[in-house]
């Protein structure tokens, strides 16, 4: 295998291999703009990256084509280490793994020392969740100015997914009666909603007084037109996913909220706000569907999240101490 220079040798071997290396990033950059034709973006981000790597090298008087993959997971661990986030990590490693693939297909390498190595696992990232204040003044929004049928059917379909927690394809699969070929159902005398879940599980949600107050209302003036389905548009026809996701859209705009809501996020807000008021897990899951605890968990966070604001406003050694007392 080619060699550049060791730590071993004269500094002006060295001087030598750092040249050599330069050489070759120059070499690879060009080779990602012209035969790749990375965007000039992407090709910066490249070039930094490499001489962060050169840097890290030339720190542990290595040259490039020394780099064992023990250098490449230390390095790794000290971009974790300074608060990188995983994701960032993994777009390092990206290039420096490009690079050495192509020092490999030029013969200049033997093996690819990064290879093998894998950025840290991201953290599951939380579900956006409405505060319990802005779920209920969209829930309870009256467009004065919108048609009577269309403004009864969105108000039910909002308080049907937060006060429900369904899925918004479980949403556009009710039927308005029970029946051999529904996929879901709204049974207003015993408040319950029976719907199918993913992987075709069936589960029983109950319906709380202001969605079976919503939804009789809205059931009053559907009409005989109607599709089977439940939630109908304006033609009579079942109701898409997308045509809910649009309608929440524009009544979260309308309600005054600072950013735009869609189905699953009324979800995340029925489980946060349940699990805040019962703090009971495995009840959340079953209302929700999940098959596994594990996925429920991830509520857990928001309730924490919750307690913990409520522990800054409340408590006072969460306070900072003023300027004045300091």
């Amino acid at each position: 295998m080619p060699s550049v220079a060791s730590s071993s040798e004269s500094p002006g071997s060295a001087e030598a291999a750092a040249s050599a290396s330069a050489g070759w990033i120059d070499k690879y950059l060009a080779h990602v703009r012209v035969e790749r034709r990375l965007a000039a973006r992407t090709v910066e981000l490249y070039a930094f990256h490499l001489q962060a790597l050169k840097e890290n090298a030339a720190e542990a008087g290595l040259p490039l084509d020394r780099v064992q993959t023990a250098h490449i997971r230390r390095w790794m661990a000290k971009l974790h280490s300074a608060g990188r986030e995983p994701r960032g990590i993994a777009l390092v490693l990206s290039c420096w793994r490009s690079f050495y693939r192509w020092l490999g297909n030029e013969g200049l390498i033997g093996f690819n020392p990064v290879q093998d190595v894998h950025a840290p696992k991201a953290g599951r990232p939380l579900p956006k969740a409405l505060g319990v204040d802005d779920a209920v003044r969209l829930a309870e929004l009256h467009d004065e100015e919108a048609d009577p049928w269309l403004e009864a059917r969105d108000r039910a379909i909002v308080e049907v997914l937060y006060g429900c927690g369904l899925r918004v394809s479980e949403l556009t699969g009710l039927d308005a009666q029970a029946g051999n070929t529904a996929l879901g159902w709204i049974d207003l005398d015993a408040m319950e909603a029976n719907v199918l879940g993913k992987g075709g599980k069936r589960r029983i949600v109950p319906v709380g007084a202001k969605a079976a107050e919503a939804l009789q209302e809205w059931l009053e003036v559907r009409g005989e037109r109607a599709a089977p389905a439940l939630f109908v548009s304006a033609k009579g026809v079942r109701m898409s996913s997308q045509a809910v996701w649009k309608l929440l859209r524009e009544r979260s705009l309308k309600a005054g909220l600072a950013a735009p809501v869609h189905p699953h996020m009324l979800r995340h807000s029925f489980a946060s706000h349940v699990l805040q008021s019962s703090s009971d897990l495995r009840a959340v899951q079953e209302l929700l569907g999940h098959s596994s605890i594990a996925t429920t968990q991830i509520y857990t966070r928001l309730d924490f999240q919750h307690l913990a604001k409520a522990y800054d406003a409340a408590h006072p050694r969460a306070k900072a101490k003023p300027e004045n007392d300091k």
